[in-house]
């Protein structure tokens, strides 16, 4: 019997003490303490792990990215370009900073199309890169075109924690980088984000941006390093922005810090699972994994593959199939009122034409794979999904035949 694939990774042991601590004394609040809060203890630990300069722990990662576009001082109503096939939350974050979300095409394989994208961009003020479920674009490409365009590069990396690209981390490759601890990603607060860059200036409004009232900006700067860059910024930019409170708390820091030493192992396997069933389920006439690209390192913790050959449905009774035992699947498009479908955004002020993305997105499906399941788990998965992909083809089409 499968285990409940749905389950997030559990908290560490060694988390408690810290949490027991923190109930007991009540200091929640990042800026209490004078120094060596949780908090800037994250920051600190998440930026050496990246290789980055500072980090910013708040609230979510849409957070993340909303203090991303506010610091990059874009013009009210600018343009920004990111990827047909996200998370409702990269819109939304558009929206929150008063910019109009632009879509482009994204292809089979789940990647953003590099022509579609090399036409909007002339339009754009800034871009978002969402890294959509681990999957990486062709960064080389992207980052060329944004370089030649002078248009800043925001990474969506909520999915991407522990991925490479030409063993460059992901995340590090723009202006700034976004990550989630929410519960169902490779780090688990229930909810939490941090972003990373090495720009002294945007990380100091994203700072003040995200609730450092008064002077407790102070506690970002770190002790021993050289902090001169970062003071100037934090002091240039004081009472000069509006405070959006989307601070994290000491809780959720201490949640999250013992799992940073758990990352490269959670990677390993994760990589390790998602290959062992991708192997065994492309085998089926019906299924097809799209493979990654070259540069590409992923740390998976989810599946996604397409079906090919399949009715709509048939492509339900795949669904109904695999959940009867045991693996839930979402097709992103077929889901009722999935928010990875692009149409179902209505708060969108210019609804696009995608019809690449569209029919991808009716094909595309989504299961989760955790880190923690066995070899022997990661047979039954395969076992389940090639079977459902048989038993919902036509009979005259059936497996095998």
């Amino acid at each position: 019997m499968l285990p409940n694939m749905h389950d997030a990774e559990p908290i560490p042991a060694e988390a408690r003490a810290e949490i027991d601590r923190l109930l007991q004394s009540g200091d929640l609040f990042r800026y209490t303490a004078p120094e060596d809060a949780p908090v800037a203890l994250l920051e600190r630990e998440f930026a050496a792990f990246m290789g980055t300069k500072y980090a910013l722990a708040v609230s979510s990662c849409s957070a993340a990215l909303f203090l991303s576009l506010e610091a990059l001082n874009l013009p009210k109503g600018g343009r920004v370009l990111i990827p047909g096939f996200t998370f409702a939350a990269v819109p939304s974050s558009i929206i929150h900073a008063g910019l109009v979300p632009v879509l482009c095409e994204v292809g089979e394989n789940y990647r953003i199309d590099i022509q579609d994208f090399a036409a909007r961009l002339p339009d754009v003020d800034a871009v978002i890169i969402s890294h959509m479920r681990g999957h990486t674009s062709d960064m080389d490409a992207i980052l060329a075109l944004c370089a030649k365009a002078d248009v800043p590069v925001i990474e969506d990396a909520a999915h991407s924690l522990g991925t490479t690209w030409h063993g460059r981390k992901i995340g590090t490759l723009g202006q700034v980088g976004c990550f989630s601890f929410q519960s169902y990603k490779l780090v688990n607060a229930g909810e939490g984000g941090i972003l990373v860059t090495d720009d002294a200036d945007l990380v100091a409004r994203a700072v003040i941006l995200s609730g450092a009232y008064e002077h407790a900006w102070a506690k970002h700067l770190s002790p021993g390093d050289n902090t001169a860059e970062l003071e100037q910024a934090f002091a240039r930019w004081q009472n000069k922005l509006p405070l959006y409170n989307l601070r994290m708390s000491n809780l959720s820091a201490a949640v999250i810090r013992p799992q940073l030493s758990h990352i490269d192992q959670r990677v390993a396997d994760g990589r390790r699972n998602h290959d062992h069933v991708a192997a065994t389920i492309t085998k089926s006439p019906w299924i097809e994994v799209p493979a990654h690209l070259p540069p590409e390192q992923r740390a998976p913790d989810s599946l996604q593959f397409n079906l090919t050959g399949l009715s709509d449905n048939e492509v339900r009774a795949f669904v109904s199939a695999a959940e009867a035992d045991g693996v839930k699947v979402q097709v992103f498009g077929l889901s009722r009122d999935n928010a990875r479908a692009y149409w179902n955004w209505q708060f969108l002020p210019e609804m696009p034409d995608l019809p690449r993305t569209r029919s991808m997105l009716m094909r595309a499906c989504d299961t989760r794979l955790p880190a923690r399941l066995t070899a022997k788990d990661c047979d039954a998965v395969a076992a389940i999904l090639v079977r459902a992909a048989e038993q919902a083809a036509a009979p005259t089409r059936a497996y095998g035949t």
